[in-house]
């Protein structure tokens, strides 16, 4: 029996940069949101190992890809003597701050679980699922959450009012371990207001939302790469309500009442070479 699944990318609302932990991650707190944006896998089962295809661009082959290790690890640990066929379809653009390589693990956990039949809970896979990533465990679980620790440690929010999503990613990557490693360096960053958001999220106020949107590591992103400031200008100008980068970037989103409106505004945007897509929030519960 195949079984098809879609991986759904993530944007930050909030993002902060506590401080330097004894095992070389940062400590954070982020209010982290699921978005329709995709990409499709379909698993097969098969006698033998684990195969991986793809169609899309800028992805790692084989064991260095994160839907063949997680593939790999629960086998592994749940003693699976099956294997799979994996074919994904590329949708979300690659490291670009969107969760797209967890997002395509936690589908993974999710779907290889069902089909071999290895009976763990949802917390099981997110203490599985965290060992290959720290935002696996939000992929597993979807929606709006609060996350601690590296971005492990996830609690379930309130549903975030539905609203559309207009993305934005540039031509150039960032890396993250060079955005974290020069944080330091940034000074006076302001700090996000979560327990602000997560009120505004609670009464369904979109602008409120908006006005509370803050990524301590925008700054440092924006001072490696001047044009991320660009383009959430250029997304303000074309009428987002609030824009924001999400994670380490270099994708910026703008946030928009509805996805009619994110059309408009998507066709309003003064477009170089950036690519953008327009999405809207998503949550399991609305």
């Amino acid at each position: 029996m195949s079984i098809k699944a879609l991986a759904r990318a993530k944007i930050n609302l909030t993002l902060e940069v506590i401080g330097k932990r004894p095992d070389g991650y940062h400590e954070v707190e982020m209010v982290m949101q699921s978005i329709e944006l995709h990409d499709y896998l379909e698993f097969s089962p098969t006698p033998g190992g684990i195969t991986l295809t793809f169609e899309g661009e800028g992805l790692p082959a084989g064991e260095q890809n994160l839907v063949y290790r997680a593939a790999e690890l629960l086998r592994s640990y749940g003693g699976i003597r099956q294997g799979a066929s994996i074919h994904l379809k590329k949708y979300i653009p690659v490291a670009a701050g969107l969760a797209g390589g967890s997002a395509d693990a936690a589908a993974t956990l999710t779907a290889l679980n069902k089909m071999w039949g290895a009976g763990l809970s949802l917390a099981d896979l997110m203490k599985l699922g965290e060992q290959l990533g720290s935002d696996i465990p939000f992929c597993l679980l979807g929606g709006t959450a609060l996350a601690n620790g590296r971005g492990e440690k996830v609690k379930r929010l309130p549903a975030c009012p539905s609203m559309g999503v207009v993305l934005v990613t540039p031509p150039f990557g960032l890396s993250t371990a060079h955005v974290y490693q020069s944080f330091e360096q940034v000074a006076s960053i302001n700090k996000p207001d979560h327990r602000g958001m997560i009120c505004a999220i609670e009464n369904n106020e979109g602008h409120t939302i908006c006005s509370h949107l803050v990524n301590m590591l925008e700054p440092v992103a924006s001072k490696l790469q001047p044009a991320i400031a660009a383009i959430k200008g250029k997304l303000l100008q074309a009428g987002a309500m609030g824009v924001l980068m999400s994670g380490s970037g270099p994708t910026v989103y703008g946030l928009t009442p509805d996805r009619d409106t994110a059309h408009a505004v998507a066709d309003r945007y003064d477009r170089r070479d950036e690519q953008v897509l327009v999405t809207n929030i998503l949550n399991p519960d609305l």
